[in-house]
């Protein structure tokens, strides 16, 4: 079972990846992927393409999404699966979580402006396939592709990062209330690349502590962002606090990725997997021959 090559993160233009979500199941079909979940941040509105795509191509489906977090005054990103779409609250609450976005936006862009980069909002906005998710990915590729910086990892060397140009602080929804809106819809909370934060141990002991008392019950312990040796300590640390653990690439686009889909290492057999616990959510294709059991 921990050998089920699942990629349960990746994004598409929804939110701020370059793919459709058809695109990116046929892409993860061919990369060998047999479960897959897309999620986009704070936004299910491709989930029925997602699940129809997953059907066509032969792809065990569960929904998913990202659900960006304000936690010790750090974004924290939960992913979300195996919920109902259809749940009115997770709805409601993913539409709160997007509102601030636009603002936001502006002012990174008269940030930008101050030190010499015009124009960059109406750029980044034609990267972005949903108006309401505009974010600093779209801020990155209009960048890159206006030559102020030769790739994305420059840009976040540069700028969009506290203490850079153009870093604009978001408040977003509670830690708290991003588990609940998952778990009241019948899915599970997992804690997205627990190695990207800069939590001091005792924080990202709060961290953990805090979201299982919330009813959290996964960890990403082999994602694209991780080495080896972060996957083993998030390893130990979904053993600690008794949860699943879940694995995905967090792919965004062929050009800017690096990791591709479904090309990660299996899961440490020592782990209980989130699809085991997730075994009557996942939305199986026509006819799939998938080792699940």
């Amino acid at each position: 079972m921990n050998t089920l090559n699942a990629d349960l993160h990746c994004h598409s233009v929804i939110s701020d990846g370059t793919l459709t979500p058809e695109e990116l199941a046929v892409r993860a079909k061919a990369q060998g992927v047999e479960l897959w979940a897309l999620t986009d941040h704070d936004e299910i509105g491709g989930q029925a393409r997602a699940a129809a795509a997953a059907a066509a191509c032969g792809l065990d489906y569960l929904t998913g999404v990202e659900i960006s977090v304000t936690f010790l005054h750090q974004t924290v990103h939960i992913v979300g699966l195996g919920f109902d779409v259809a749940n009115a609250q997770l709805d409601q609450g993913l539409q709160k979580t997007r509102g601030g976005r636009s603002q936001r936006a502006q002012d990174m862009a008269d940030d930008l402006a101050r030190v010499g980069i015009q124009g960059a909002f109406e750029g980044a906005l034609t990267y972005a396939g949903n108006p309401d998710l505009i974010s600093r990915t779209h801020f990155a590729r209009f960048l890159v592709d206006t030559g102020v910086c030769k790739d994305t990892y420059e840009v976040f060397r540069k700028y969009l990062t506290e203490g850079k140009p153009g870093f604009v602080e978001h408040r977003w929804a509670s830690l708290k209330d991003a588990v609940n809106w998952i778990t009241q819809a019948g899915g599970m909370a997992v804690i997205a690349h627990p190695a990207r934060y800069k939590f001091s141990a005792n924080e990202e002991m709060a961290l953990f502590t805090e979201f299982k008392g919330h009813g959290g019950r996964g960890v990403e312990v082999v994602t694209g962002s991780h080495s080896s040796a972060e996957s083993a300590s998030y390893a130990a640390t979904a053993l600690e606090f008794g949860l699943a653990a879940s694995r995905g690439s967090d792919f965004h686009s062929p050009a800017e990725s690096r990791t591709e889909l479904g090309a990660l290492p299996a899961l440490p057999v020592e782990l209980t997997p989130v699809w085991a616990l997730l075994a009557d959510r996942i939305q199986r294709a026509p006819a799939s021959t998938t080792a699940l059991a």
